[in-house]
């Protein structure tokens, strides 16, 4: 059995003016800026340089829990008890949701202890409930930041106390936050909430406040991590939704709590003033319907497995969506079309310079001809087709 991808469509994008947008201007050290749907990246500065990522370490604490609730090997209602190390957390000067010894703690309580209030005995005794040490979490933890990809990331607790080799970048948080947002939207409502009261055992009630200051801002934030140490100064990861749009940016050196607010608002309200993300293609929407040699069906209708945007300049684009069909050289020599089977591309040009590329897949089964003979399809096929167009290529 034999198949052929062909290029069928080409979105071709040109802009008015290059530079359409304002530049951007920070008072911070490091600091990234991307459009959520499109993954574009809107601005940066030093992103790749070493970062002590101080409380947006918890980040990643709650994903490995959300990633244990997933697989059932944990639940919201399971009672953690709290160890000494947990307690004396609480004691020492660090942001806590004051456990107390001997305690016992649900998970959903700890997780929004950390995301809420910024926790850091509630990290230790999440980490050590559900991998008996906050050492062996930590392994959980590292795994996980290789397997999103954070390259430059390496992590030795579960709160981001400080410790040289618990370090990360700005791309980095920026990946981890967006891999959060993207795979867990269920457990990513926790972070916009603005208060916690923990209804402790043996203690009055104690309501705190979320520490992310976009929250209160009415910028449409909802999230979602704060950071302070020292050798670090201020830091933040945010995300603001408006509308259909999102974007997430992360700082890190801010000089004060106040420049982090003013400079993060800044930053994103920039974005959202300076870009426009449009949306290319819906997953599973047809986009094309295709012509099919020696088939049941004559035609068949094709779609792309994934939502495609495109983040622009605002106000100085002018798209052209141009789907050609005519560009297309090579069929289907047995006709044997599977829903869902990959038969094309569609590429992203920007000046006619190719921007990235999605695949084209089948949403309906054509099936081969109960009258046409392999060895005639394959002939027939082959001589009128010629050889088919390498994937991504055009022509003028």
């Amino acid at each position: 059995m034999k198949f052929f991808k062909i290029f069928i469509a080409a979105v071709v994008i040109s802009f008015l003016s290059q530079k359409s947008y304002s530049e951007l201007i920070v008072d911070v050290d490091h600091l990234i800026i991307q459009d959520h749907h499109s993954g574009k990246i809107l601005f940066e500065k030093d992103a790749d340089e070493k970062i002590y990522p101080a409380s947006m370490t918890k980040i990643m604490t709650a994903i490995v829990t959300f990633d244990l609730l997933k697989k059932g090997e944990t639940s919201l209602d399971e009672m953690i008890p709290i160890s000494e190390k947990a307690w004396r957390m609480s004691t020492s000067g660090y942001s806590s949701m004051f456990v107390m010894l001997n305690d016992t703690v649900s998970v959903e309580d700890l997780l929004k202890g950390i995301i809420i209030v910024s926790g850091n005995d509630a990290c230790v005794a999440l980490a050590e409930g559900l991998s008996g040490t906050e050492k062996d979490f930590v392994i959980l933890m590292n795994e996980k930041a290789e397997k999103i990809g954070m390259e430059n990331t390496h992590f030795t607790n579960s709160s981001g106390i400080s410790d040289p080799d618990n370090y990360s970048t700005v791309r980095d948080i920026l990946k981890m936050s967006r891999y959060l947002i993207q795979k867990y939207p269920e457990y990513y409502t926790y972070y916009k909430e603005t208060s916690f009261t923990w209804d402790r055992t043996g203690g009055d009630p104690i309501t705190q406040g979320n520490r992310n200051p976009l929250l209160y801002k009415n910028i449409g934030a909802d999230g979602i991590k704060t950071g302070f140490l020292t050798v670090e100064k201020y830091s933040l990861a945010s995300s603001i939704k408006v509308g259909a749009r999102r974007l997430t940016a992360v700082g890190s050196g801010f000089e004060t709590r106040n420049t982090r607010s003013k400079e993060s608002i800044k930053i994103l309200t920039w974005g959202l003033r300076s870009f426009d993300t449009i949306q290319i293609a819906e997953k599973n929407a047809v986009i094309a319907n295709l012509e099919v040699w020696l088939g049941k069906k004559n035609k068949v209708e094709v779609s792309v497995n994934e939502d495609i945007y495109l983040t622009v300049p605002k106000r100085k684009k002018s798209i052209i969506k141009a789907f050609d069909t005519g560009s297309r050289r090579a069929l289907f020599l047995t006709a044997l079309l599977p829903v869902g089977m990959s038969i094309g591309f569609i590429g992203l040009f920007l000046y006619y310079k190719s921007i990235g590329g999605y695949s084209i897949v089948s949403l309906d089964d054509a099936g081969a001809a109960a009258d046409s003979p392999p060895s005639e399809a394959t002939g027939g096929a082959a001589d009128d087709a010629g050889e088919p167009a390498a994937e991504g290529e055009t022509t003028e």
